[in-house]
């Protein structure tokens, strides 16, 4: 029996001698019993033990002490080759002959401390890849206390793991997720439905602080000791949710810009006939000034209208800018002039210039107007008196900077900052100030498009713009323009404008807007010109084959019914006629209708609404062009 035991089974005599050494000891010490048997059982222990035991076993005999014999535990045996292995040692005693005898079981442990290694090792492992995973993971008990909370955790919720251990789940959610937790978890005990185990979904998480957050959490089930846990992965959704919005507010800012932009097409139609008829009705009454005063209130308040319309299309990213490389820094200095004439005598003005600031790449009076607006604001949220100051310098927008603002391209910027020491805006406010039409002034006192045209300049250029606002602690603006990649060029003294000549010749007028044509006719029959008329492209067509050898200038709106555009007509006429000279005219600026016709530069435009200066001078220089 003892020599099929699995076990070793050792027989040590009083002195320590081994009298017996059944099979599994010699394949666990590596030893044969005819090697062993006599020899002292130190030869089997490592150090210390090997050098201990004699006195530990004379001590036995003289006192009683024991320290395994009756016990038994854990120790380590020694091979023949010296190398170690633990073992589980029980050790009994008998009388032999009026001498104590001792039995010994020994148990290997090899294969257990190598399965425990292994386990200890996966779970160092997996709490290397816990702990450092970028997404929360957490572990639930049945009772849906919290076992485990990763780093992760601890940033996302503001509280350390030992805060939360032991602590019910529900901790971390607000109401009414908070006050119905305890009810879902004895529901699914009891009945097994489930509402997000095994299935995973975007829910809304409690910080320490109190404040929320959107999260997506997926939950498993397993089970330990005959119990259920729950390991739940928390993926926080706050940065997606932002990019979200800002998409949203993207989209919305650019579907209100495409309605502004129709309108401001349509309302400058409207502004040609009035501001031209106006002006043709002021000609013909320079008799009577009285009445001519009449007129000229017109042309103001169309004008005006016209400024309307060139916010809307500012706003809409659809005017036509000028964008030069520009002295930021000379711009500001002359602006400083004009905003002391401008603002009231209560607004200290600063400004604060960067010596090695970059040249931007801008329509300088889109610039200059984005700055008086933002100047004029701050003057409004400084009704007692305030600071204005004006800086610029140069700036850098990084790739994490970008995250937070998908639309931004990452780079070098000249910055120029308008702030002010005023009342600032809520949250609320905030949110829509760069909307068209939003206004917090009174009745009559902002049309709402100031900011909005400041919006609409900046992404036009290929910048930036970002507010930054708390009630009572004023408001930053920061303009973001991009640096120019040429020097700047050497100006000029701009000529004097010639005084507008009278014309001949013919002018086949396309309009499809019937008060425009007639504006269009009489402001060129009174400059001289023999005028020809068509309604749409298709009867454009028909005039210039009839009447082709005396047509000298086409003159055509771009966006026209019947299926032939400006465009489209002025090369078709040219087909017809190689030498004939082309005149468009558009409410849509030039830069709207240029990205469906990129070759359109070598035409020459005017934009609506125009004068009849602006008409003659536009012809002559279409005329006398090679």
């Amino acid at each position: 029996m003892v020599d099929t035991a699995v076990d070793g089974v050792i027989l040590i005599g009083a002195r320590g001698d081994i009298l017996m050494f059944n099979p599994a000891c010699e394949r666990l010490f590596g030893y044969t019993r005819e090697e062993v048997i006599g020899q002292n059982v130190k030869i089997l222990m490592p150090s210390p033990f090997h050098e201990e035991h004699d006195a530990y076993l004379d001590n036995y005999h003289r006192t009683g002490e024991k320290k395994i014999i009756g016990i038994g535990r854990e120790v380590v045996g020694r091979r023949k080759d010296g190398t170690t292995f633990p073992m589980d040692l029980s050790v009994g005693e008998a009388i032999q002959d009026g001498s104590s005898i001792f039995v010994g079981i020994i148990h290997d442990l090899t294969e257990r401390e190598r399965n425990e290694r292994k386990v200890a090792e996966a779970a160092a492992r997996l709490r290397a890849v816990v702990d450092t995973a970028v997404d929360g993971v957490i572990l639930i008990g049945a009772k849906g206390d919290i076992q485990m909370f990763n780093p992760a955790c601890e940033r996302l919720f503001g509280y350390s793991r030992e805060e939360v251990y032991g602590q019910n789940v529900k901790l971390l959610m607000p109401s009414p997720f908070h006050e119905e937790h305890d009810a879902y978890l004895s529901n699914y005990l009891r009945t097994g439905e489930k509402k997000i185990i095994g299935i995973g979904r975007e829910v809304v998480g409690r910080r320490k602080d109190g404040s929320t957050f959107a999260m997506d959490l997926s939950v498993g089930e397993a089970q330990q000791h005959g119990e259920p846990i729950f390991v739940g992965i928390i993926h926080d959704l706050t940065d997606r949710k932002r990019t979200e919005e800002q998409l949203v507010q993207a989209q919305k800012m650019e579907t209100v810009g495409q309605l502004s932009g129709g309108i401001a097409h349509d309302f400058n139609n409207l502004l040609t006939v009035i501001i031209g008829n106006a002006e043709l009705l002021a000609e013909k009454l320079r008799a009577r000034p009285d009445l001519r005063q009449f007129c000229e209130t017109v042309i103001n308040a169309g004008e005006r209208g016209a400024e309307l319309t060139s916010r809307l299309l500012a706003f809409s990213r659809r005017q036509a800018l000028q964008p030069v490389t520009i002295e930021c820094g000379k711009l500001l200095e002359g602006m400083r002039v004009i905003l002391r004439r401008t603002l009231r005598e209560d607004i200290e003005i600063r400004t604060s210039i960067d010596q090695q600031l970059a040249h931007a790449f801008a329509d300088p009076a889109q610039l200059e107007s984005a700055i008086l607006n933002l100047a004029l604001n701050a003057q409004d949220a400084m009704p007692g008196g305030g600071t204005l100051t004006i800086s610029a310098t140069n700036a850098t927008l990084d790739p994490r900077y970008q995250d937070d603002h998908p639309e931004v391209v990452p780079g070098g910027y000249v910055l120029i900052q308008v702030t002010d020491d005023g009342m600032g805006m809520t949250p609320e406010v905030r949110e829509r100030v760069f909307e068209p039409f939003f206004t917090t002034k009174e009745v009559g006192k902002g049309s709402g498009l100031g900011l909005s045209m400041v919006y609409g300049f900046i992404k036009q250029s290929n910048g930036h713009v970002a507010i930054y606002s708390e009630p009572m602690l004023g408001t930053n603006v920061k303009l973001y323009l991009p640096i120019a990649k040429v020097a700047l060029p050497h100006s000029d003294d701009e000529a004097l404008e010639p005084e507008v000549p009278r014309g001949s010749g013919t002018i086949l007028v396309v309009e499809d807007d019937p008060f425009v044509r007639g504006y269009a006719v009489g402001s060129l029959e009174s400059l001289g010109f023999r005028v020809v008329v068509a309604g749409d492209g298709r009867e454009a067509l028909a005039k210039l084959a009839s009447h082709g050898p005396e047509i000298d200038v086409l003159f055509s709106d771009v966006v026209m019914p019947g299926g032939i555009s400006g465009w489209e007509l002025a090369e078709k006429a040219q087909e017809i006629k190689p030498s004939l000279r082309i005149l468009l005219t558009s409410g849509y600026p030039l830069e709207t209708v240029n990205n469906r016709v990129p070759h359109t530069a070598r035409w020459a435009i005017l934009n609506k609404p125009y004068r009849k200066s602006d008409l003659g001078t536009r012809l002559k220089q279409v005329l006398e062009s090679p």
